[in-house]
């Protein structure tokens, strides 16, 4: 095995944790990923990686080497799209994830306008309301709202969204309107328990939930329906509060606002089909006063 095949073999292993994955992947035996790494570390003069019965881990040696080898396949990997013009012309298959509803709301406009530029290019769509392992998954680029963990990953924001407590006007007109978290206490609660929510139950300090559902789409149809007040994510109401169907009647006071990044394993030095649908989406999702309300 030539020393690059070697370097990607390490990259994959220390990216997936493991070696049985690290095989999956490349299509090869667990066998011939150790004997690989194995080669690379007698060849380097160093162990880059320390092995357990259940762990596979960096050692400081390790971790450096990672990045140049990410570098330097990143490099080689350009310099035969641009020799072959595969770079210049977006194809091939992407993978984009996000949330369930902020994929079907913010990001399915943006695959789809990426798609009409770019003939060459098929997409898959996973919109789930779990965070996943990009690399382990093979997604090239996600859509993730929250504060990202420390990671390999190039992030770029492009919003924020924040809780909010809603309810329907039929309903604010008939028990009406709370101006503080205490005013709570005189209104029927919407609970949510789904992943996807807002949040498990209810904010801290308010009155136990007369419904909980388990999906957004559930919570957003109670409230809709003027079952009570319900705590969503801004963007979760977006197009409901524009159409007047729902009002915003407090901002959650228990939590601040949470960031929206586009997220990817390769960066700049990524394929072109994942470039250009990394620059529309970042275009798109901030010039969105949903996700950017105080941005003119």
């Amino acid at each position: 095995m030539d020393r690059w095949q070697a370097m990607r073999v390490f990259v994959r292993v220390a990216e997936t944790a493991g070696f049985a994955g690290a095989a999956r992947q490349l299509n090869m035996s667990p066998p011939a990923v150790t004997r690989a790494v194995a080669a690379l570390e007698a060849r380097i003069g160093t162990r880059l990686l320390t092995r357990t019965t259940r762990t596979v881990k960096l050692t400081e040696a390790g971790g450096r080497y990672l990045e140049d080898c990410r570098r330097i396949l990143a490099e080689i990997e350009e310099a035969e799209a641009a020799a072959s013009g595969a770079g210049a012309t977006p194809s091939g298959a992407l993978t984009v994830t996000a949330p369930v509803q902020f994929g079907r709301l913010y990001v399915l406009p943006v695959i789809t306008e990426h798609l009409a530029r770019h003939p060459a290019v098929t997409t898959q769509a996973l919109f789930l309301d779990r965070v996943i392992n990009m690399v382990e998954e093979g997604v090239d680029v996600g859509i993730r709202i929250g504060h990202l963990p420390a990671s390999g990953l190039t992030a770029i924001r492009v919003g924020s969204v924040r809780r909010v407590l809603c309810a329907a006007p039929a309903y604010l007109d008939r028990r009406g309107t709370p101006v503080g978290a205490r005013d709570l206490r005189d209104h029927a609660v919407i609970g949510s328990t789904g992943t996807g929510s807002a949040g498990s139950g209810s904010a801290a300090g308010t009155p136990r939930p007369r419904l909980t559902c388990n999906t957004v789409d559930s919570v957003l149809a109670a409230a809709l329906a003027g079952q009570g007040i319900a705590r969503l994510l801004s963007y979760q109401i977006a197009p409901s509060v524009s159409g007047g169907h729902l009002r915003i009647v407090l901002d959650d006071p228990n939590e601040a606002p949470m960031p929206i990044h586009v997220v990817s394993a390769e960066g700049r030095r990524a394929p072109a089909k994942v470039r250009t649908f990394i620059d529309l989406a970042v275009a798109r999702l901030r010039a969105n006063p949903m996700l950017n309300p105080d941005r003119p």
